[in-house]
């Protein structure tokens, strides 16, 4: 298995985020997911049979495929070629001011739930959050330590003032990157929420925003 790539492209006030993974021999699939506000919009798989077996060599090509179809559906969005339906933003909900303009990430709450074959860890808890821009780093392993791919993983942000779920899907080392910019927070309780599931097994992880302190104006 090959790592695969994550872009995030902005066309106007537009940003479609594109994903193309390699699914691992078993499947022996290329798959490409286009992303809008967490919708899927996009989906294109390719198989690479005529590759199988792999060894060094056939890697290198296979690593080139994935680079390649993952550079052709970006093009394709940008020159049009590939339309996408861009789902409607629901209708704005009355104004409510804010609680904060900016957050903190606390530590982990109790609140956690790992089954005795799933452990999920965001490895970059203390730092996951710069400014208004999220950037989350989580591996997925087994109860033996061993890397879980191939798990779907789930995030959303509690006391947003719009619902998003956020979607990725671990590699080859049980790892998933997820990054997205933070909505506006009306909750009076704002948490980030982390599900992972695979084959009916989930583990799910709980962090809190803390709202910094306002420095009055001089």
């Amino acid at each position: 298995m090959v790592f695969g790539h994550n872009s995030n492209l902005k066309l106007g006030n537009i940003t479609f985020h594109v994903q193309t993974e390699d699914r691992g021999e078993t499947h022996a699939l290329l798959d490409t997911t286009v992303y809008y506000r967490g919708r899927v919009l996009h989906r294109r798989t390719n198989n690479y049979f005529d590759l199988l077996p792999l060894n060094e060599d056939r890697e290198q090509a296979l690593k080139l495929r994935l680079e390649e179809q993952h550079r052709m559906v970006i093009e394709e969005i940008r020159s049009g070629a590939l339309q996408l339906p861009i789902p409607p933003d629901p209708p704005a909900p009355p104004a409510i001011p804010p609680v904060a303009q900016s957050f903190t990430p606390e530590a982990p709450e109790p609140f956690s739930l790992e089954t005795q074959t799933m452990h999920l860890t965001l490895v970059n808890a203390k730092t996951w959050l710069s400014g208004k821009h999220a950037n989350l780093e989580i591996v997925l392993k087994d109860h033996n330590g061993n890397p879980m791919p191939d798990a779907e993983v789930k995030v959303e942000l509690q006391g947003a003032e719009l619902t998003n779920i956020y979607h990725g899907r671990t590699g080859a080392q049980g790892e998933a990157k997820i990054e997205f910019d933070l909505p506006r927070i009306t909750g009076s309780e704002p948490a980030l929420m982390i599900e992972a599931e695979k084959n009916g097994t989930r583990g799910q992880l709980r962090f809190a925003l803390r709202a910094k302190p306002r420095v009055p104006s001089v």
